[in-house]
Formats: structure tokens, C-alpha cells, sequence
């Protein structure tokens, strides 16, 4: 039985780094040519990175990348032909998919549906294509698309099947968020049987600014089952082989190619190009893979997390981060994270204690840190605070309130802040981490130039609730993070006796409001009709809707949800419009 194999080869690319993308594509097409691949697949733009935004109003950045992809196509010389994420100009720029074979650039097909939504802008830069593409590679017909194209039942996809193809492959840069990965496959498998195709899906690993791609490429066949799939945030080279004769044979049986075919020739035809690649036949030596781990949703998402921080201190330029350890469990968490993604050699926790900070806290600092491998500061603010407030207590009144209130307990979050930075000044290659989590940006729960000071907000898109149940998960893979920081009351601990719920609703309560507000947009209404207390939407609403210029002025952070503050939320901050 004739068997086309393909490798899926999952890649972390940088923006902009032509020189290290190319010697990564290299290297998985090496490898894959020694398997006997007879196509190595690529994710999208892998040429330059994705997404290169506002560098692809450059032309300096557009003929770079042009020129990384012929030093590409020559350097790949004696390799299996290549489909590679590219840029295109031809008058118009385009997002392609070049295929690479013997030192030429064989052909380019660009993208038809271009995303513009969430955090995707390609209509601000891209032109959309207006043909697909077939390459005949030794007598197998191989229908080439990019990502958005392939989530239309009678797009491109449907272009290529009408038109002969028995593969199709798909390049992508889709960024992950809780469950995608499972849709997505339900989705793609659904494509290939509806279409009787065999489905290769190639998609990027690895962090960039908010955004973390979380790979997981398979291979699916035209009955719809997934036959072997990619790791999770890790680089892979998938290599599979499909078995034509299968797919011939599901094609032959279904009669609804040939209507579509027959209707397609009463109206125009889609236009499609196609291109002959004859290679030399190789062995092809057996294949051997391991089993499939089952992924834990809270492990993949920790893995986010870990992969989305990695990437974005070390593609900036960055060795070590400082940490703020209060003792609480966002702090631990962040930590936690910082070491797994860093190393515990270049993590530094800082102990801020002020005169409210209780010893349990301090002490769980002090814990956490043990437990994580990495160096303890310990720097009181008390000689700060105190001044600080006594040097304010006159001005306050002659303004006309003499309780200091929110702005008091505040002044110490923006010392804690003044010292994160000056240690992160001070000491070259550092970053600070910030350790807000949705709950808290979301209401605007934390300090503008106090706690919110930072370069990477590590958790800003987990809400608490989650920030718990990650925290279990990590001390199931080895107790790092201190019980009493899991279970005691939250607490910003900047007056006697503080807790959370002093300032907020319940959690429980808060985090499904906020989800529903913000990540689907539901009204009041509709979110009182659900079943929570109407005074509690409303308050909860408002707070939302307040702090906007709060959270427009927080550093990027990963995206791990649906919807996350920052590029995939933009509301007006002068507005009128409460919504409450």
C-alpha cells in the first residue's frame, strides 16, 4: 500500500531573529529527511515570526524576510520539499505558504481569510489571496492553506478537495487558551471528513508578548480520526506516514465530491494552481513513536504560563527576574513559575514586611523560598512607610480629610514598588514580575505604581479561583508552594485585620461574573438572570468598567483565557457608556 509521509515539524520562532528561525527549520528538516519524510511542514510565518505587527509596515523587515527564505531554499538543498510560513510582496503584501524544493522558491500561496478579531489584525497589513494552491510531490496532490482558512466548511479547503487533493496541509500560528486545543481538533477532524482528506495541522509553539502558542500539530485522516499528535509547548517533530490507498478508497465511496464537483462546473470554478515536485524516491526507515500522555487541563495551562514567561524575558533580552514575596499564594504561584520556566538561579524573592505584615506571612515567604531553591532579600519598609505618612498626615488634612484611608495603605504598595525597581535598576539583564491575578485587575484590586509595577504580569489572566487550583496542581508535582499560603484568607494586608472579601465579593462569586462580563460580554440583565445577587452584578460591573485606565497602564502578561485584558479588550477609556 503507497504511503505519503509527512513531517509536522513545531518550531518556537522569535520575530524578527530571520538567522535562528532558519537555523531551526534547518535542523527539523535534517532530521526529517533522515526519517524519509517526503514533505516537512512548517507553521505559519515561520520565516520571520508570528505576529511581526506593525514590522510589516517596514519594507526593510519585508525584503529581509524575503531574503532569509532564498538563503532558506538554498541552504535546503538534497532536503525533502519544504512548505514554509513566509511573507510575500507583490504589489500587495500577503502571509504565505512558500514551497521550497532544490534551491528554488517553487511556489507561494497566500492566505484567503485573513483574521481580524480577537487578537488578530491581518486586514491591517495583509492583502487576502485569491487562489489556492495543489503541488503534485511524486504523484500525491497536496492542498496547501494557512490557518483562518481552514475554519470555513466551504473555503479553501473545500477549493483543493473539489480540485483532487488527498492531503491537506494547514500552517498556523493559533494561540492557546484553555480547552482551544480540544475544539480545535473537533473542528479540524470535522474538515477532514467532510471533505475526505487527509488533514495535517502544523501549529507554533513558544511565547510572544501576551501571546503563547501551545503547538499540539497533528495529523488527521479522512474518517475524521486523529492519528498521532505533537507535544504540548514543546518542540516536536511529528513525522507520520499516511496510507493512500485508504483515502482513495473513502473518496471513491462518498458521492458527495462528485455533486459538489458537478455543481461547481455549472457556476465559476475556484481558481486553483497547480505544481509539479518530483523527488527522488528514498527508503524510508520505520517509524517509532512513544505512547500519548493524556494532558491534565491544569498542567497545560501551568505549561502556558511557564512557556509564555520563559519566552518573553528571554526573546527580550532578559537573564534574571525579581519577585515580591508577600507569602500569599499569587506571589508563591509566580514564583513558582518564574523557576520553572528561569531556573532557580536566576529568580530573586524579596520580603517586604511592613508594620501590618503578619509573621505567618513573613514566614511563608521564608518557606517558599526554601522550597523553590532561590536567594531571600529581606528589605522592612517601616523606616520608609513612617516617614513617608507623617510627612503626609499634614497635607491630607489641609486638604480637608485627615483619615489617609485607601490612599494611606496604598503609599505602602508604592514603596514596595519604588524597591522592586530599584533592585531590577540596579542589577543589569533583571526584570520585575508582577504577581496581580484577573480577579484583582479586573476590579482594580491593586495599586497603579505600587503592586502593579513591573515588566511581566504573570498570572494577570488567571482569576483566583484558578490561581488555587494551579497552585495544587504544582504541589502535586513537588510541595513547593506553603499549605498555609493555599488555605489562609487572602489578604493585601495593608491595615489590621484585612482580608479580601472586606473589598470584594466571595471568588466563587466574583470570578464567574467576571467571566461573564468580560470574556463573553453578557449584560447585567443576562448575568442577574443566572442567578446571582443583582446588587453584587452591579457592584461588581461597575468596578470593572471604572479601572479600565488601570489596566491599560499593567505590563503585557500571558493569555491564557478567551478574552484577556490588554490587545484582546479594547474599550474606550473616556466614555460615558456604564452598562450598570
Amino acid at each position: 500500500m503507497k504511503s505519503f509521509r509527512v513531517s509536522l515539524a513545531q518550531i518556537n520562532t522569535t520575530v524578527g531573529d530571520f538567522e535562528r528561525n532558519i537555523d531551526l527549520i534547518l535542523t527539523s528538516a535534517r532530521a526529517a529527511s533522515d526519517l524519509g519524510a517526503e514533505l516537512v511542514v512548517f507553521p505559519e510565518l515561520a520565516i520571520c515570526g508570528y505576529p511581526p505587527e506593525d514590522l510589516l509596515l517596514r519594507s526593510a523587515f519585508i525584503d529581509d524576510a524575503r531574503g532569509a527564505l532564498n538563503q532558506l531554499a538554498d541552504d535546503a538543498r538534497g532536503m525533502p520539499p519544504l512548505v514554509v510560513g513566509s511573507l510575500h510582496f507583490d504589489r500587495h503584501l500577503y502571509n504565505s505558504a512558500s514551497v521550497l524544493h532544490e534551491g528554488v522558491v517553487i511556489a507561494d500561496y497566500h492566505k484567503q481569510r485573513l483574521p481580524n478579531y480577537g487578537v488578530f489584525d491581518e486586514e491591517r497589513y495583509f492583502q487576502a489571496g485569491d487562489s489556492s494552491l495543489i503541488c503534485d510531490i511524486s504523484g500525491v496532490d497536496v492542498g496547501i492553506n494557512i490557518c483562518e482558512d481552514i475554519w470555513y466548511p466551504d473555503g479553501p479547503i473545500s477549493d483543493v478537495a473539489l480540485a483532487g487533493a488527498q492531503v491537506v496541509v494547514n500552517i498556523n500560528a493559533s494561540p492557546f487558551s484553555a480547552n482551544r486545543s480540544r475544539l480545535r481538533e473537533r473542528m479540524i477532524s470535522t474538515r477532514a471528513m467532510d471533505h475526505t482528506v487527509a488533514l495535517v495541522y502544523v501549529n507554533q509553539v513558544g511565547g510572544q508578548d501576551e501571546l503563547v502558542f501551545d503547538g499540539n500539530s497533528f495529523v488527521a485522516l479522512a474518517d475524521g480520526e486523529i492519528i498521532a499528535r505533537a507535544k504540548s509547548f514543546e518542540d516536536d517533530l511529528l513525522t507520520v506516514d499516511i496510507e493512500l490507498e485508504d483515502v482513495r478508497q473513502k473518496q471513491l465511496h462518498d458521492s458527495r465530491l462528485r455533486q459538489m464537483r458537478s455543481q461547481d462546473s455549472l457556476l465559476e470554478e475556484p481558481a486553483c494552481d497547480f505544481v509539479k515536485i518530483n523527488t527522488e524516491v528514498m527508503p524510508k526507515p520505520p517509524l517509532l513513536r512513544g505512547p500519548e500522555v493524556e494532558t491534565d487541563p491544569n498542567k497545560e495551562i501551568y505549561q502556558a504560563l511557564v512557556t509564555g514567561t520563559r519566552d518573553y524575558i528571554e526573546k527580550s533580552g532578559f537573564e534574571k527576574v525579581f519577585v515580591a514575596l508577600s507569602g500569599g499564594i499569587d506571589s508563591a504561584l509566580v514564583a513558582a513559575i518564574a523557576v520553572d520556566a528561569l531556573g532557580p538561579e536566576k529568580v530573586t524573592g524579596v520580603s517586604l514586611p511592613s508594620r501590618y505584615s503578619s509573621d505567618g506571612s513573613v514566614s511563608d515567604a521564608v518557606d517558599l523560598a526554601e522550597n523553590l531553591g532561590i536567594p531571600l532579600l529581606s528589605i522592612p519598609i517601616e523606616n520608609i512607610h513612617g516617614p513617608t505618612l507623617d510627612l503626609l498626615l499634614p497635607e491630607f488634612r489641609n486638604l480637608g480629610d485627615p483619615d489617609p484611608g485607601v490612599a494611606g495603605e496604598n503609599i505602602q504598595s508604592r514603596i514596595r514598588g519604588l524597591i522592586m525597581m530599584a533592585l531590577s535598576n540596579h542589577t543589569n539583564g533583571s526584570m520585575v514580575l508582577t504577581t496581580g491575578n484577573k480577579s484583582e485587575y479586573a476590579c482594580g484590586y491593586a495599586t497603579l505604581y505600587g503592586d502593579m509595577v513591573g515588566g511581566f504580569a504573570v498570572i494577570k489572566d488567571v482569576p483566583k479561583s484558578l490561581v488555587w487550583e494551579l497552585s495544587r496542581w504544582r504541589n502535586t508535582v513537588s510541595r513547593v508552594i506553603p499549605e498555609n499560603s493555599i488555605t489562609k484568607e487572602p489578604s493585601a494586608e495593608l491595615r489590621p485585620d484585612q482580608v479580601d472579601s472586606d473589598s470584594l465579593p466571595p471568588y466563587d462569586i466574583l470570578d464567574p461574573i467576571i467571566e461573564y462580563y468580560v470574556e463573553d460580554d453578557l449584560s447585567l440583565e443576562a448575568i442577574i438572570a443566572k442567578g446571582f445577587d443583582a446588587e453584587v452584578v452591579r457592584r461588581t460591573i461597575g468596578m470593572i468598567n471604572r479601572n479600565e485606565y488601570k489596566r491599560r497602564q499593567s505590563p503585557p502578561g500571558v493569555k491564557i483565557t478567551s478574552r484577556a485584558f490588554g490587545r484582546d479588550r479594547r474599550l474606550p477609556l473616556a466614555t460615558r457608556y456604564t452598562a450598570v
